[in-house]
């Protein structure tokens, strides 16, 4: 059976994730307020954020650069 949740990117119920996809406390949260759907429409952003703007992800600095991404698209519509 899917996990239903209120999906906060969506304003609406959606299919939620099958598990946690990023870690810490960022990720819990994630699982729990973005969906399938949500995810996926980031994942397509990140690709663009990383080519755009050039960033290695094996830097700690430009992984850091990507979180502040991530937070502000998901969360801060």
């Amino acid at each position: 059976m899917k996990r239903m949740i209120f999906c906060t990117f969506l304003n609406k119920k959606s299919e939620g994730q099958d598990f946690q996809c990023y870690p810490g406390e960022l990720g819990k949260k994630i699982y729990n307020e973005i969906s399938k759907k949500a995810w996926k429409k980031w994942l397509i952003k990140q690709t663009i954020l990383i080519n755009e703007n050039k960033l290695n992800m094996f830097k700690c600095e430009d992984r850091k650069k990507i979180e502040k991404y991530m937070i502000l698209f998901l969360f801060q519509k």
